[in-house]
């Protein structure tokens, strides 16, 4: 940098600092901001406060209104008076404050599912392939995630929350009084409809007249052997009750609890490391209906605001999602959170996910169905693929503008499956699509070595040509004096560097493909018990910043071989021209590796291993294979040929050319002066 630069980057410098000093506020302006903000704050608060206040009181009269029929401890004025409270709370559904409230359990071949009918909804699911990293049956929806909530006004301008209305209960419109266990035949289907009648819909107990014509209905259809569940919410010959208001408020919930492994050597402690990994792969989803899908901040609190309609919201954990789809679309898209405060909860909480959407209600018909489907199940790309919907984009499989997505989706997934099907360990399987990997890119590599060794045995040659031309002015003359001496050997400089661009994509895509890969879920391998999770030969009693609280020896092995094969690489590359630090950066690279990675899955270290393993076994064999009298001999063929074909100036020599004739003459202008 020369002393002009110096001057001119001073005076920007000072003149930002002299703008920062001007606008700075004064003192008075301080104070008077602090106190609008402590006024602010408290009022804030305080609002916050009446606002909980308001909830927490509502809830505790829900909480009674659902206890109030069965309750034999409250006196029979008490029950009256909750009962007459809570039937002008339901508005004109307060017909059906006299249903039990009792849990039914559907089972198919890959979930079961327990509902209640307050409410309506889905109140724990439990995938029956999957358990949890301690052995425990797997469950999406849990028990205390009041998880669904319709609201809308009724014709007389009452809130109606369907979360605290009791539903009478059909299956197949056959009515169910009491709790039981309903299994969807084989190769069939199973309905279950809650309905909530209206007043004066045929008698005074509409709900338990089956006959009954008037009433709003929660619909879900489950099939013998799928994770989706068909979901529609039915008004039926109601419209008279149900306010005119266009839209409905639809508020599904849920909270997302850990599933994968922890550190079981600390006395329970979960390892903090994995965890904020699994956090990480923790996030909500989102699909407009022109758009492709969008996300929320990974494992951190967001909200998004939406006015545009949306097509789905996904829950998504690393390896299982639960999500909501419209036929029709959301229309009025309202709010999207992930909260992560972990005051009060327990261990395994990530965070809580919330959606608030709105459906636009048609009141000029007689009948109005918001139609919807539900999926509870892993994130399996082919599953998620098959619903058409664009939910496969869900899966962390990179970035569409640098390739990994289409490296991801067109060729390692494909590949992956079809190796699946031959039965081999899965560690096996990354072993041979690493062999398959190495085979597709075998001739770039070929070609970047032998450029490599041929660069070695030019670099007298290019010694005497930085001797021949040393100064600044002459660095187009020696530019084109190197491409020349390229031409004469036959090689290309970009040949070397034309494998490494060609990796990084699939590098990239093997960090995001195998740590979201459900299929490694709990596969064991060696000494590996599941390989999309680290593998610990040894639980150490403290935690190491950044490195953490356990060894992995697939992350040890990795390291060794990146540690030799930079070693070998760089003795190959000595004397050879570079820029300062590079061979500190390249030597100080496994250790990086060594901190980052030990927290990352055994499948990826596995596979890092074995690909650097391979491209040793790659250069020892090519440098066996070029000894220094074959790179003479080829190099000797290739400046015949040249000289037997016509020159032909590319564009860009020819561009170059002309670079170095204008600084000639600009050179020769400023000598004349």
């Amino acid at each position: 940098m020369d002393k002009k630069s110096i001057i001119g980057l001073l005076l920007i410098f000072l003149i930002f600092m002299g703008y920062m000093f001007w606008i700075k506020p004064s003192d008075e302006e301080i104070a008077a901001r602090r106190q609008a903000d402590s006024l602010r704050w408290v009022e804030q608060m305080r609002a916050d406060s009446l606002a909980q206040a308001e909830v927490d009181q509502k809830r505790v009269k829900d909480s009674l209104y659902a206890l109030a029929v069965n309750d034999s401890s409250l006196s029979d004025s008490a029950r009256q008076a909750l009962q007459v409270e809570r039937k002008v709370n339901l508005g004109l559904f307060s017909v059906n404050e006299s249903n039990p409230n009792f849990q039914v359990t559907v089972s198919n071949k890959v979930f079961h599912v327990d509902m209640q009918t307050m409410g309506a909804s889905v109140q724990k699911v439990i995938l029956d392939d999957y358990k949890t990293f301690d052995k425990k049956p797997l469950e999406i929806i849990t028990p205390d995630s009041n998880n669904f909530n319709l609201i809308f006004l009724d014709a007389n301008s009452k809130d109606i929350s369907t979360k605290y209305l009791p539903f009478a209960l059909f299956c197949n419109d056959k009515p169910v009084t009491d709790s039981t266990e309903l299994v969807v035949p084989e190769n069939d289907s199973l309905t279950l409809s809650f309905r909530a009648y209206v007043a004066g819909a045929q008698d005074s107990n509409a709900a338990s007249n089956a006959a009954a014509d008037r009433y709003m209905e929660f619909r879900y259809v489950f099939y013998d052997d799928s994770y989706e569940i068909d979901f529609d919410v039915n008004f039926h010959n109601i419209k008279e009750s149900v306010n005119e208001l266009p839209n409905l408020t639809l508020v599904w919930q849920n909270r997302m609890n850990r599933q994968e492994q922890f550190d079981r050597s600390q006395k329970g402690r979960q390892s903090s490391r994995n965890k904020d990994m699994e956090r990480f792969y923790t996030t909500l989803y989102y699909k407009n209906v022109e758009d492709n899908a969008d996300c929320l901040k990974d494992g951190r609190d967001d909200v998004a605001q939406l006015t545009a309609p949306l097509e789905w919201v996904a829950y998504k954990q690393q390896f299982f999602c639960a999500i909501l789809m419209s036929e029709t679309g959301f229309q009025n898209a309202q709010e999207l959170k992930v909260n992560t405060d972990h005051n009060g909860k327990p261990d395994n909480y990530l965070c809580d996910m919330s959606s608030i959407l709105g459906y636009s209600y048609d009141a000029t018909q007689p009948d109005f169905s918001m139609d919807m489907r539900l999926y509870y199940g892993p994130n399996k790309y082919r599953q998620l693929r098959e619903m058409d919907r664009g939910i496969e984009r869900i899966l962390p499989l990179g970035w569409g503008f640098f390739l990994t997505q289409w490296v991801s989706r067109f060729a390692i997934i494909p590949v992956f499956n079809f190796l699946e099907n031959f039965g081999w360990n899965y560690g096996i399987i990354i072993i041979v699509l690493t062999i398959l990997l190495k085979l597709v890119l075998s001739p770039l590599t070929y070609n970047s070595y032998k450029s490599g060794a041929v660069m070695r045995h030019l670099k007298p040659e290019m010694e005497v040509l930085n001797k021949k031309f040393p100064k600044q002015e002459q660095a187009m003359q020696k530019q084109q004096a190197m491409q020349a001496l390229y031409k004469k050997a036959g090689i290309s400089p970009m040949a070397g560097c034309l494998p490494a661009l060609i990796q990084f994509p699939i590098l990239i895509a093997m960090y995001r493909f195998y740590p979201a890969s459900i299929e490694l879920r709990q596969k064991d391998f060696l000494w590996c018990d599941d390989l999309s999770s680290y593998d610990s030969i040894l639980n150490l009693p403290f935690n190491i910043p950044l490195y953490g609280d356990h060894v992995s020896l697939f992350c040890l092995l990795m390291f060794g071989m990146q540690f030799f094969y930079t070693i070998y690489t760089m003795k190959q590359q000595q004397g050879q021209a570079s820029m300062p630090g590079m061979k500190f950066m390249m030597y100080f690279m496994p250790f990086m590796m060594l901190f980052i990675f030990n927290s990352q899955s055994a499948a990826l270290n596995l596979y890092y291993f074995f690909n650097l393993l391979l491209s040793m076994l790659q250069m020892f064999a090519i440098r066996a294979f070029m000894t220094e009298d074959k790179v003479r001999a080829r190099m000797a063929k290739s400046e015949l040929q040249n000289k037997n074909k016509p020159q032909k100036k590319s564009k860009f020599q020819q561009r170059l050319e002309e670079m170095q004739r204008m600084q000639e003459q600009m050179q020769k202008q400023q000598g004349k002066r």
